[in-house]
Parts: structure tokens; C-alpha cells; sequence
């Protein structure tokens, strides 16, 4: 994906303001910065959840495979290319089997055959299919948090996205959960690209291969991880990263 000048406003507060950086084809792209730097809103710009929100306004051009995501007449299909992972779980009130087939089903039809390698390829992908193989008729919503969320990973893999994204997608969960999802999400960069909001720098230091650094709705500076944790250029990247501030 490539980004260019991008600015999002809700109605004259701005937001992000002239952004401009590429999320590179299977990488994890780590978002950082302290609260109400545009992290979320820039997520939310990526497959134009965006359009939702009341008074909201984008400008400047996002890319997906050079095509400009704001030309995209069937923004549906849009979504699906690229699936979104919010901080809460957001389990369906079915079982298990048909939360991760909804998204698949409105997409295309899906013999018993196709369905079931849709499931196990999915809950595989997100770790949890060891756990839940024997009782994919039961409620998801008598899953545990951390079990939900990887869940909800597996729902949007079932609709082959090309890009995911992650709104903060351990803030609830406990150390053994979030760990569960990071190593998903370090295998699933190997088919996907991903793209990694997280108020939690252990965590970017952890799985993200670059990581940028967003302030007041600035990009103050993007590059390899490690680069961003010991040596950054901007002064104020070190002062965050190293719990001066934020």
C-alpha cells in the first residue's frame, strides 16, 4: 500500500495531517504514539471505515495495489481485501463453525466440503483450532477473551484478505492470550500484510519489522524497528520510546 499526503479531519480538527509512508507486501508495520496521534484514524482511512463517521472528511491518495482505495465503487469488497481487527472481540451471537464462515458465506457459496477446509485453514491460521476442533457447534460467546479475539482473526481470514489490520488487538487480553495472537500474526505476515496500531511499544518492538512513530497527527518518522527502539532520528521518538512522555 502507499500512502500520500493523507489528511483525515472531523470537521475542522485535523487528525492526521499530510502523512505520507508505504506499507511494504508482507511485512508488519508497527503504529505507535502517545493518544490521539491519528493512529486509529489511520487505520480507519485505510479501508474506509472512515466513511461511517459523521463529519469526517480524507484527503490525499491510499493505494492498494496502485489502485486508489476512494475509486473502489464496491467498498464491501474493499473491506474484505482488507479485513479489520478491533481491540474488543466482537463474536457473533452463532457458534463457532458460523462465525467464522459469515464474512466467507456473503462473499461466495461454499459446498460442505469448501466450508469446513474454510474453517480449519482459518482457525489454524489464528491458533485455535487445537483448541476448539471438538466443539465447533458451540457458542462462540462462551469463549474465553483471548480465545474470541483469535476468533474474530480467523473470521477475516475466511475472506482472503490481502492486508489486516489490528486496532490495538491485546489491550484486554493477558500475557498468555497476547502471545497467542502475536505468534498468529507472525505467521500470518508470511501470506498477508499487516499493519499493527498498538499503544503497547513492547509489543511493536516484539513483531513489527518497521515501525512509525505518529505525534499530534504527524509522521515524525518510520523505519526498521530495531532502528526505532535504540537509535531513532527524531528526538521525541527516543523521549517516547523510552517512557519520557506518552
Amino acid at each position: 500500500m502507499e500512502i500520500r499526503d493523507l489528511w483525515v479531519r472531523y470537521g475542522s480538527s485535523a487528525a492526521l495531517r499530510g502523512i505520507s509512508l508505504d506499507v511494504l507486501e508482507n511485512e508488519i508495520l508497527g503504529v505507535i504514539g502517545p493518544s490521539n496521534s491519528g493512529k486509529s484514524s489511520l487505520l480507519l482511512a485505510l479501508n474506509r471505515m472512515v466513511d461511517r463517521i459523521p463529519g469526517a472528511s480524507v484527503e490525499g491518495r491510499i493505494l492498494l495495489d496502485r489502485q486508489d482505495v476512494a475509486a473502489i465503487a464496491d467498498v464491501q469488497d474493499l473491506r474484505r481485501r482488507i479485513g479489520i481487527v478491533y481491540a474488543l472481540p466482537i463474536p457473533l451471537p452463532m457458534s463457532i463453525r458460523d462465525n467464522v464462515l459469515f464474512g466467507a458465506r456473503l462473499k461466495r457459496r461454499l459446498d460442505r466440503q469448501e466450508a469446513q477446509a474454510v474453517v480449519e485453514g482459518s482457525l489454524r491460521a489464528a491458533f485455535l483450532w487445537d483448541e476448539v476442533k471438538d466443539r465447533l457447534d458451540l457458542s462462540a460467546l462462551r469463549l474465553s477473551g483471548g480465545q474470541q479475539q483469535r476468533l474474530c482473526i480467523a473470521r477475516t481470514l475466511a475472506v482472503r484478505p490481502e492486508v489486516i489490520l489490528f486496532d490495538e488487538p491485546c489491550s484486554g487480553l493477558d500475557p498468555i492470550s497476547t502471545a497467542k495472537v502475536e505468534e498468529a500474526m507472525g505467521e500470518l505476515k508470511s501470506r498477508h500484510t499487516l499493519v499493527l496500531v498498538t499503544n503497547n511499544t513492547k509489543q511493536a518492538a516484539r513483531v513489527a519489522d518497521r515501525t512509525a512513530f505518529l505525534l499530534m497527527g504527524e509522521l515524525l518518522e518510520v523505519d526498521r524497528t530495531e532502528k526505532i527502539f535504540t537509535n531513532p532520528s527524531d528526538p521525541r521518538t527516543e523521549d517516547f520510546v523510552t517512557g519520557r512522555f506518552g
